[in-house]
């Protein structure tokens, strides 16, 4: 199988990048698929792109437009959905976690194609009531809201390559901001095809949307007042990404969605045999098993009475024990394979 070179979408143009790309494996397999590089594309332009050609026409459009617009293209999509679940087995996904990033991301632009109806069919929203300035009323102020006149530049994490991207996209598209998407490299095939087809369906005003599927080093350096930046990855690069310079001088917002610490409780009413005993160890397995534990919303930690201890570990182990592990494209299969060679190593790193 010879190995497929990712593209990027810059300024219009699908782009290969130039230099050494990254090799991108099956991650059941080791099987080289794909590669990767955005060396030589020139993010000064693309960001100019954005705000002259995609900012320009998404405010043209109104409230009720745009979200029309989020809601075709979700049908677009979903009409094309078995080919996007066919690239996400070899991110190590099941039919189940690929459910959860495909179809969730389009129920995503579904969401928010539907918060159209809380606002006018205008490319502008008046918030509140007016306020009275003066005695008498020469003076007033009155908020109204319009689109930034910037870009939205999405750095988004590796596990979900469609939802992670959809859910932003869907958000800064109804606002009328056009977007920058940053995948992470090691699954951006998946976000690679996906965005394929929304640009050749055309319902999106050109440079609404580009697509950076190698490093996106030095685009911090092109952001202006009107920008905004997301990031969904490790607390340290949103740390890192968060103190650079431009950020703090142009005054850009930088949302930063990082590692979080969540538990599952067993109440000490909750006894074995009981209803809620059941739903927790299928909960905590799930946990376990969705993503191969590949989620940063995923459970840390496990609390149990010490007395109900060796029933929750001998429960647990018989529900693990029934979890099929192999090839995520074989029905039946329940968990997959963690999605890169990194993760493994930390894995490793981590028990041993």
């Amino acid at each position: 199988m010879s190995v497929i070179s990712l593209k990027n979408y810059a300024a219009g143009q699908w782009v290969a990048g130039t230099g050494q790309p990254e090799l991108l494996h099956n991650a059941l397999t080791g099987q080289p698929l794909y590669s990767a590089s955005s060396q030589g594309l020139d993010f000064d332009a693309m960001m100019r792109y954005a705000r002259d050609k995609g900012s320009k026409a998404l405010r043209r459009l109104t409230f009720h437009e745009r979200g029309r617009m989020l809601k075709a293209l979700a049908l677009y999509l979903n009409e094309r959905k078995e080919s996007y679940y066919r690239i996400s087995a070899f991110t190590g996904a099941t039919r189940a976690d690929s459910w959860v990033d495909i179809e969730g991301g389009f129920g995503n632009l579904f969401a928010n194609a539907s918060l159209r109806r809380q606002f006018p069919d205008e490319t502008y929203y008046v918030d509140g009531e007016m306020a009275p300035l003066s005695k008498n009323g020469n003076f007033i102020g009155h908020h109204i809201m319009v689109p930034r006149r910037g870009v939205a530049i999405h750095i988004n994490a590796f596990n979900f390559p469609v939802w992670g991207m959809l859910e932003k996209i869907a958000v800064n598209l109804l606002a009328g901001v056009p977007a920058i998407v940053k995948p992470a490299t090691l699954t951006s095939y998946l976000t690679e095809a996906v965005v394929q087809d929304i640009v050749a369906s055309g319902i999106l005003p050109e440079g609404s949307l580009q697509l950076i599927c190698g490093s996106a080093r030095g685009i911090l350096d092109y952001v202006q007042n009107g920008d905004v930046v997301t990031f969904t990855g490790s607390a340290s690069t949103g740390k890192m990404l968060k103190a650079h310079p431009r950020l703090i001088e142009e005054a850009v917002p930088f949302n930063m969605e990082a590692d979080s610490l969540n538990c599952s409780v067993l109440g000490p009413d909750v006894q074995p045999g009981q209803p809620e005993f059941d739903l927790f160890i299928k909960e905590v397995a799930r946990e376990m098993t969705t993503k191969a534990g590949q989620k940063c919303t995923a459970i840390r930690r496990i609390l149990v009475p010490e007395e109900h201890l060796e029933e929750v570990h001998l429960a647990l182990g018989k529900r693990l024990a029934g979890t099929i592990i192999g090839d995520p494209s074989v029905e039946g299969v329940r968990m997959g394979s963690l999605a890169g060679q990194s993760q493994k190593e930390e894995v490793l790193e981590k028990i041993a």
